[in-house]
């Protein structure tokens, strides 16, 4: 979709408010409901749907009804609130012309307050030419669902962040100078795509440079995995700068040797055609009286040893695991020069967290028996006091029997009941056992049936 910000200045404040509502809800919906939107943007009287009619009149939101009402955000909407906060950041004052076109972005001038040009970059993944994003890289990294907005805002941050380091360490980079969603704003480079250029005064020289330039990525920890000559900008004075960061991998990568051999082909395959530039192998030997001049060693990914720096772990670059960071501290610790006294110390170490474990377990083992006797002692002493409460039961019992059966020599059946009952209580009582209520006990307490039952016993007594 184009980019026309005309409609821009005649959006107004309630406008914004009910877009960044449906920037809300999409992070938990497909389709954000119209009750939704309302909820979250707040406006009063029920100012939301005219505001939605508007928007949609401007196509920064679609709406959808196949399964229910709700509505969605556009790459134009998300355009308009990325390039609005860029404005009240005070980083863009205007926006010009579109200087340039790729399969996953757009490339926009841009001005500041002072009259700076710079370069505003608009990430659109989901374009049909490129939709393959899930299986090439791993901005979702665990995340199951996704939409094609959210994984444009994750490649800007993650090439703004490169961007930011590689400029940084001192390598030929547009300068960052903001993000914001799936917008990156960068400085503008004087010159032109090497695609473009049909003449070189000294070719030789540039692929050197551009070499190692690659080389140097790699030395760093990075791999740029799509340097070719449309993401290499080169101006009158053969200055060579580096563009495009998003899909950039770390040299611990399963697949880093393949994404570096791509890399260095690709620009040998260039200048070969272009400028008629011939290279080498670098595990070739040769006689260099036998050797042509214009020949270019070219580099091999087994030779190079990233001892420079560490931006792969700093940017947490695709391929960089756990393991390669405890590499890192054990390298940074330790020096390389240590190899054999770090083995040794590793064995010493082992051996001590052995021990340790050892000493741990028996440690452990015995609070457990500990802990098993105390709990034995205690049930002990609970069923001997238990025991102890039912004998005496028992013989304030018998003492009963006894001095009831002297009194009542008829053999009164009722009063025997009733001195069973008190002692099955009774050793309920000291064994913690009681019976379950019924589910009528605290029916009808005092009513009419209560008294039914009151005269049927006694009916039945009598």
């Amino acid at each position: 979709m184009k980019l026309d910000v005309n409609a821009l200045r005649y959006l107004s404040k309630d406008d914004f408010r009910v877009l960044t509502a449906v920037e809300m809800g999409m992070r938990n919906h497909e389709i954000v409901p119209a009750e939704l939107v309302d909820r979250i943007a707040g406006l009063k009287h029920g100012g939301t749907y005219k505001v939605l009619k508007n928007l949609l009149k401007h196509k920064l939101v679609h709406h959808d009804s196949s399964k229910y009402d709700g509505f969605r955000l556009t790459y134009l909407g998300y355009d308009f609130l990325a390039i609005k906060a860029l404005v009240n950041r005070g980083v863009v004052a205007a926006v010009g012309r579109q200087i340039g076109v790729g399969k996953e972005s757009d490339i926009f001038e841009v001005a500041a307050e002072d009259g700076t040009i710079m370069v505003m970059k608009l990430h659109r993944l989901g374009r049909v030419s490129f939709r393959a994003v899930k299986s090439k890289r791993d901005y979702l990294k665990h995340r199951s669902s996704y939409n094609w907005l959210y994984l444009s805002r994750l490649a800007a941050l993650k090439e703004y962040a490169f961007m930011k380091a590689l400029g940084e360490h001192g390598f030929p980079v547009p300068d960052a100078v903001d993000c914001n969603r799936h917008c990156v704003v960068m400085s503008l480079v004087q010159g032109y795509p090497l695609v473009q250029v049909k003449q070189l005064q000294n070719p030789d020289e540039v692929l050197e440079t551009i070499v190692g330039l690659v080389v140097r990525l790699a030395e760093h920890g990075l791999i740029h995995c799509d340097f070719n000559e449309f993401n290499i900008m080169i101006d009158d004075n053969e200055q060579v700068t580096m563009i495009d960061f998003p899909q950039m991998v770390s040299v611990s990568h399963r697949n880093a040797k393949m994404y570096f051999d791509r890399d260095v082909g690709c620009i040998f395959k260039f200048f070969s055609k272009r400028f008629n530039l011939s290279y080498q192998e670098a595990e070739d030997r040769y006689d260099e009286t036998e050797a042509d001049v214009e020949e270019i060693e070219r580099p091999s990914f087994s030779s190079i040893a990233k001892t420079t720096g560490f931006l792969d772990k700093e940017l947490s670059a695709s391929g960089f695991t756990r393991k390669d960071q405890d590499d890192i501290e054990k390298f940074i610790e330790g020096g390389t020069q240590q190899k054999d006294t770090t083995s040794s110390d590793d064995e010493e170490l082992e051996d001590q967290e052995q021990t340790h474990r050892e000493a741990t377990d028996d440690s452990v083992a015995e609070n457990i028996d500990f802990l098993h006797l105390e709990d034995q002692k205690l049930e002990d002493a609970a069923a001997a006091s238990c025991n102890v409460s039912i004998q005496k039961e028992d013989e304030i019992l018998q003492s009963g029997e006894k001095e009831n059966n002297d009194e009542a020599d008829d053999g009164d059946a009722e009063l025997m009941k009733r001195l069973n009952k008190q002692r099955r209580r009774a050793i309920a009582a000291s064994q913690g056992t009681r019976k379950a209520l019924s589910r009528n006990f605290y029916k009808d307490k005092g009513g009419k049936s209560a008294h039914n039952s009151k005269i049927q016993r006694q009916s039945c007594n009598w």
